[in-house]
């Protein structure tokens, strides 16, 4: 009997392990195939460091640097807000409007 239970037991933790594996291969596989955050993230973050730039050289002003980025910052908020409401990822609809956004600001922003 307690061979049996022994065995039952072991049984049940090697059945977890594989479960908790799989689960985290499962999460892994979804990240690698939906970076959607982590390019609009990257990007926004490219676009901070252009503003940045062509305010130093003289190629938009003050007002229009704190514009943009105030913008971008929007656009972060927004994309934050997004992924909370989808266990931390976008939709095709949300990165999509986020690119078409973050056209807009890249226009503005000086060459």
């Amino acid at each position: 009997m307690k061979a049996t239970l022994h065995t039952i037991l072991a049984g049940l933790g090697l059945a977890t392990l594989l479960a908790a594996a799989g689960a985290s291969h499962a999460e892994t596989h979804w990240q690698h195939n939906h970076p959607w955050r982590t390019q609009v993230n990257h990007r926004l973050a490219n676009q901070n460091r252009r503003i940045d730039r062509e305010y130093r050289r003289g190629e938009i002003s003050r007002g229009q640097a704190r514009d943009l980025h105030a913008e971008d910052r929007g656009m972060r908020a927004e994309e934050r807000y997004d992924a909370s409401r989808n266990g931390s990822h976008l939709t095709r609809y949300e990165h999509r409007q986020l690119n078409r956004q973050e056209n807009q600001v890249s226009g503005q922003i000086g060459h």
